[in-house]
């Protein structure tokens, strides 16, 4: 009875662990002060902020986060160029006020992709299917060429 007990204690716990890493997004957050904040950091370190609009109900945004992650070489790039946000839109908080000041993104379905250069101005927004390879996941070429488009060196005149 106890090596039961002890089975399905693991088998719970599991579980739960598994959920905590699909939890990218917190309807409870304030999306307004994250969002600021993640602009200030942006400013400080010379680099974007990618605004990842969706909720933990949709699977395509677990997947690019997932799939951004798993890759060294995106999430390097990811890490040099952006501050990262997961935006969250759900039941429980939709955040109509941010979507509605970033020109109502949510019309792409989720993800989306919200580009705010280091003063806090929208300067893209990424419908998602673009990105993706098929029904399952995302092609790295296609992500990859989205950040490098947008990222801070590409819009340095410097480079021109």
């Amino acid at each position: 009875m106890k090596l039961l007990f002890s089975v399905l204690l693991i088998v719970v716990f599991s579980f739960g662990a598994h959920a905590q890493d699909k939890i990218i997004y917190h309807p409870d957050a304030n999306a307004s002060n994250d969002i600021e904040m993640a602009i200030k950091k942006a400013k400080a370190e010379h680099k974007f902020v990618l605004l990842q609009g969706g909720g933990n109900w949709c699977k395509w945004c677990i997947e690019f986060h997932r799939f951004c992650k798993a890759d060294a070489q995106l999430d390097s790039m990811i890490n040099a160029n952006f501050v990262w946000y997961h935006l969250n839109y759900s039941k429980e908080n939709k955040n109509s006020d941010i979507f509605k000041k970033y020109g109502y993104a949510q019309r792409f379905g989720f993800p989306v992709f919200i580009v705010l250069n280091e003063n806090g101005e929208r300067i893209h927004t990424q419908n998602s299917a673009y990105l993706e390879d098929g029904d399952k996941s995302y092609s790295k070429e296609k992500v990859m060429d989205f950040l490098q488009h947008w990222s801070p060196a590409a819009l340095d005149e410097k480079n021109y």
